[in-house]
């Protein structure tokens, strides 16, 4: 690769990443907590294009007092020899111009649940009024604490819909460790008043209540929480379709 090429991948790259750090296009791609590295990244990247192409141009300049016209034609013309390396420009625009769905149903249900071990305790919850849960912490206090602070409570969870092979509805968000390479999903079975029409990756608020029934995830054997249903609406995607990984 030129020194042309390479200052312009550099530069772009670090565009990119700035793009997609000022945004909320990172969150397709990495939890939020690491914008600040993409950030640094990005950074870091145009500061290095900047340096090759001051370097590049300081070269160039000291070549023509020693060599003359002829020599800097010369060495141009070897420099733009291998025109296949702008192609790596390509995946780039595409980083900052395309945005990739975030990962859903059909991820889910072909990745065991991520709700794999037990936590060293859970947050008092409100003594009063309706009960605002994220999906993994109603699954671990469903699975692990018995739905002792949940048993007799009115409870509102959301997150997108998911069909296995039988037709069973599943209420999942992805979490993530690090990136959405890793992603794994957190399921609910749901059971219930459930609309006569059920369209995978749709976004829904269920309100419910606690069901000691349980289910069996086929694809790592991890116990699966069932939430008793009695109304759904629709809600619109969250701004991070991601949630923090579920961890001990």
């Amino acid at each position: 690769m030129n020194r042309q090429a390479q200052t312009v991948v550099l530069f772009l790259t670090g565009g990119a990443l700035l793009h997609a750090g000022f945004t909320d296009l990172y969150l397709r791609y990495v939890k939020a907590g690491l914008r600040p590295l993409l950030v640094g990244a990005g950074l870091v990247l145009i500061a290095a294009a900047a340096a090759t192409l001051w370097y590049g141009r300081r070269a160039r300049r000291r070549d023509e007092e020693h060599t003359g016209h002829e020599s800097r034609r010369d060495e141009e013309h070897a420099h733009h020899e291998p025109r296949v390396s702008w192609l790596l420009v390509l995946p780039l625009l595409a980083l900052v111009l395309v945005a990739p769905p975030a990962a859903g149903s059909y991820t889910a249900m072909r990745t065991g649940t991520a709700l794999q071990q037990q936590p060293w305790g859970y947050p008092t919850l409100p003594a009063d009024g309706p009960l605002r849960l994220s999906v993994a912490d109603y699954a671990g206090r469903a699975v692990f604490d018995k739905g002792r602070a949940l048993a007799g409570r009115e409870l509102k969870v959301a997150g997108f819909l998911a069909l296995d092979g039988s037709g069973t509805p599943y209420l999942v968000r992805m979490a993530l460790n690090c990136c959405a390479a890793d992603a794994q999903p957190v399921k609910i079975a749901l059971t219930g008043e459930l609309p006569a029409v059920l369209q995978p990756d749709t976004w829904i608020e269920v309100t419910g209540t606690y069901t000691p029934k349980r289910a069996e995830d086929p694809v790592n054997g991890t116990a699966v929480p069932y939430l008793r249903v009695a109304a759904t609406k629709p809600v619109k995607a969250p701004q991070d379709p991601y949630d923090e990984a579920w961890s001990g």
